[in-house]
């Protein structure tokens, strides 16, 4: 059964009742096409506290490994900033999601935030999906059953192996690195 404009979220009915006012505006003055613009609110975005560039020498460090990077508030900014530029974002997002998870000690807490990762990393067709066999997707999906903070071990650990011989290669070279260790 319809349940009508009351149905609809307040955020909508606001929106609309902007639109209907600038729509009003417009046909009263057909002269005025500027009336038509009607701005979004901005969404209020953390600002990502400021990170400490690391010295030449520290950037040469992350050459040993991929663990020195991710060690590393700058590195690990700079090697999400290298893997935006490959579309491949979506693993190191992976890796801090499961690194966050291991934190969590809160059993609901726990649970919602295994779930987002599931459905947003692990899941055919997820928004973020990463690229792993199906023996470990199955192995995660067993893993959900029983919680734990080594739930997403294998799975992150597919991935850190997919970046490190990957992408890190690929990051050393890069500009983006090679303007760090100048």
């Amino acid at each position: 059964m319809c349940k009508g404009l009351a149905a609809l979220p307040q955020t909508c009915l606001v929106r609309a009742k902007e639109i209907k006012t600038k729509l009003g505006t417009l046909l009263q003055k057909p002269d005025n096409a500027i009336d038509l613009i009607i701005p979004y609110p901005e969404k209020q975005e953390k600002k990502p506290e400021k990170l400490q560039k690391p010295t030449p020498e520290e950037a040469s460090q992350w050459r040993e490994s991929l663990d020195r990077v991710l060690a590393n508030d700058y590195g690990v900014a700079t090697f999400r900033s290298f893997l935006r530029s490959e579309f491949s974002e979506e693993n190191i997002e992976f890796w801090a999601a499961c690194e966050d998870f291991k934190k969590t000690k809160n059993p609901m807490k726990m649970s919602t935030k295994a779930k987002k990762i599931y459905e947003d990393f692990i899941q055919t067709g997820g928004p973020k999906e990463v690229n792993i066999d199906h023996v470990t997707k199955d192995m995660t999906l067993r893993n959900l059953v029983d919680l734990s903070s080594v739930t997403f071990d294998l799975a992150q650990s597919r991935i850190f192996t997919l970046m490190e011989k990957d992408s890190f290669g690929r990051f050393l070279r890069s500009d983006m690195y090679q303007e760090l260790i100048k």
